[in-house]
């Protein structure tokens, strides 16, 4: 992977991690239930007794969020440069509906092995989590192409 793949991906990352965040934050609100996935990850933090310092635990909830975006994001590269997957809406939503599943597993198996559950309504938390994903998926797609084709219109009219 090339540095310009690299930002592309850190992009395009960012920008639908940060999507679907923006909707779980919202869900969270309107149900007034913890639905947001940095917090719940910075709690398992504590819960499986990672040292960190105090003020650390929610920063490194965000960081890992953020990267497990990334990580979604450079399967979704491979699938689409590999022409597994076409780059299109279809794809995107399969990917995000993909995504949300192996999301709420994982959810699951992070409850189960904790054996220590937060106080939300697990339904409705799996059910904004899919959503969530799905959306991720369509803004990841969205933004990678765009990105493809700045990057595109780039090299054909800027020299060097």
């Amino acid at each position: 992977m090339d540095f310009y793949t690299f930002i592309q991906l850190l992009v395009v990352s960012i920008t639908a991690t940060s999507a679907m965040t923006a909707f779980s934050y919202a869900a969270s609100r309107k149900f007034r239930e913890l639905y947001k996935e940095p917090v719940l990850l910075s709690y398992m933090l504590k819960i499986f007794k990672v040292k960190l310092a105090k003020q650390s635990e929610t920063t490194w909830g965000w960081i890992l969020h953020y990267l497990i975006g990334f990580l979604f994001v450079i399967i979704y590269h491979w699938l689409w440069t590999k022409d597994i997957l076409p780059l299109s809406f279809l794809s995107a939503l399969l990917l995000g509906a993909v995504s949300g599943i192996i999301g709420i597993i994982g959810w699951m198996i992070i409850f189960n092995i904790s054996h220590h559950k937060p106080d939300i309504d697990f339904k409705g938390y799996y059910i904004q989590l899919f959503i969530a994903h799905v959306i991720f998926g369509i803004v990841a797609a969205a933004i990678y192409f765009i990105s493809l084709t700045i990057l595109l219109l780039a090299k054909t009219y800027v020299t060097v």
